[in-house]
């Protein structure tokens, strides 16, 4: 079975090179197209048994399990391209949240899924987010759910709740990522500790974190509660969060949620 990537930007060459390392795929099933071919020539640096296609047409010909990650606004002009030689048998998978598989499966005579992957997928770890279309196939979710185990727990999401899930699981590594760099600096400013030795604790500690939340040894309450002492240091600052924290978070999810709608009604398939 051969797999098919178009378009190797940052999402599109992560997905590669996290499938191929983690041994989900070997890279003589993988054929890969990018517009200008400088980016898919590198990742076939690192792995040389991949395939780099000349055209959209050779990596639609030769691909069962075909990937679209580019920008929302290019879909388009490859579907019209692409939709008329596509058959029943393939699977066309987007990895964009503001076109639906119902929009998919009307321009397309294929199965159709949607897969959301995170950064985190990098370290064969955190979420994919997979939506299917009414035509997928038992036996081709099954394989696509197998498949992405080796690097991401997959997660079926509605469609209707596939942006917050999205804001969740792939923009939120750069959401906590900001805060944690604004959480640095004002150690830096406050206590006057170094950045280097502040990002090194903070990086360790979140590490850590991350340990005991997979591990399942508490849930965020209960770690929130053992750290918590009543009238200590840790209580002074969540009071602290509490008091300046605001409509931050309600913020952050109505502002995706608003380009989420502005996107879809940009994209005309």
């Amino acid at each position: 079975m051969k797999w098919g990537i178009i378009g190797t930007g940052n999402m599109g060459s992560m997905l590669t090179s996290s499938l191929l390392s983690s041994k989900a795929l070997e890279p003589h099933d993988m054929i890969l197209y990018n517009r200008s071919s400088e980016k898919a020539l590198k990742l076939k640096e690192q792995f040389p048994a991949i395939h780099v296609a000349a055209s959209l047409k050779e990596i639609q010909k030769n691909c069962d399990i075909l990937f679209i990650c580019v920008k929302p606004h290019h879909y388009k002009t490859i579907l019209e391209e692409l939709k008329s030689d596509f058959t029943e048998e393939q699977c066309l998978i987007s990895i964009t949240s503001p076109i639906s598989v119902n929009e998919l499966e009307n321009h397309t005579p294929c199965q159709v899924a949607r897969i959301v992957p995170s950064i985190t997928n990098h370290a064969h770890a955190g979420v994919s987010l997979f939506t299917f279309g009414a035509r997928m196939k038992k036996e081709r979710k099954e394989l696509l759910l197998e498949t992405f185990k080796a690097i991401s727990t997959p997660v079926e999401v509605e469609e209707e709740h596939i942006r917050v899930a999205s804001d969740i699981v792939s923009c939120g590594p750069a959401f906590i990522s900001y805060l944690l760099s604004n959480w640095i600096t004002a150690a830096q400013d406050v206590a006057g500790i170094s950045e280097e030795q502040a990002t090194e604790l903070t990086e360790n500690m979140m590490i850590g974190l991350g340990e005991l939340l997979s591990k399942r040894i508490f849930t965020l309450e209960e770690l929130m509660e053992k750290v918590t002492v009543k009238g200590g240091v840790t209580g002074e600052g969540l009071q602290a969060i509490e008091d300046h924290l605001g409509d931050l978070f309600f913020e952050m999810f109505k502002a995706t949620q608003r380009k989420h709608k502005d996107d879809k009604k940009s994209i005309e398939l």
